[in-house]
């Protein structure tokens, strides 16, 4: 498996795309600052709306009004980031993936994707009941704390690349 994956990696790192960000000047950097605007209206949103589930604003702001603006901004950043960071993974695809906390990074990006999709699928089908001025079902809030966490650690696991 890991002579199939080098192998993928390896593949990757001579593609068009890697060879001219590898070869372009400033490219890297531009892919990285635009990586972080990605992930400041990924996580900005994404925690406003989790904190509006955990009952901040509840009399003033109804939680599919948050969701309405919120989530837009935070798929918009998803993307941004996504788009970004495949980018930037490419030139360096075997260095990268040999870093000990990539597995955490893809694995708490694949938990936030399935928070994300049960939440929607399951708790917010009965946004009517608790929209505003009631309590947020249990459920919502741990999704909502699954989610502040989860990306968090996303974060900090994409700034240890770096390093580890």
């Amino acid at each position: 498996m890991a002579l199939e994956m080098g192998g993928i990696f390896s593949w990757m790192e001579n593609t068009g795309l890697a060879e001219a960000i590898r070869g372009t000047a400033y490219l890297y950097p531009i892919l990285e600052s635009v990586h972080i605007i990605g992930i400041a209206l990924l996580i900005g949103p994404a925690a406003a709306f989790d904190l509006r589930l955990l009952g901040l604003g509840r009399r003033a702001l109804r939680v599919s009004t948050a969701a309405d603006y919120l989530l837009p901004l935070s798929h918009l950043g998803f993307m941004i980031a996504a788009v970004t960071g495949v980018a930037m993974f490419l030139p360096g695809a075997s260095l990268i993936a040999d870093r000990g906390s990539a597995p955490w990074k893809l694995g708490l990006i694949v938990l936030a994707g399935l928070n994300i999709l049960i939440f929607h699928l399951r708790t917010y089908r009965s946004v009517a009941d608790w929209d505003v001025n009631r309590s947020t079902p249990a459920a919502a809030r741990f999704a909502a704390v699954v989610s502040l966490i989860s990306w968090s650690c996303v974060t900090v696991a994409g700034r240890l690349l770096a390093y580890t």
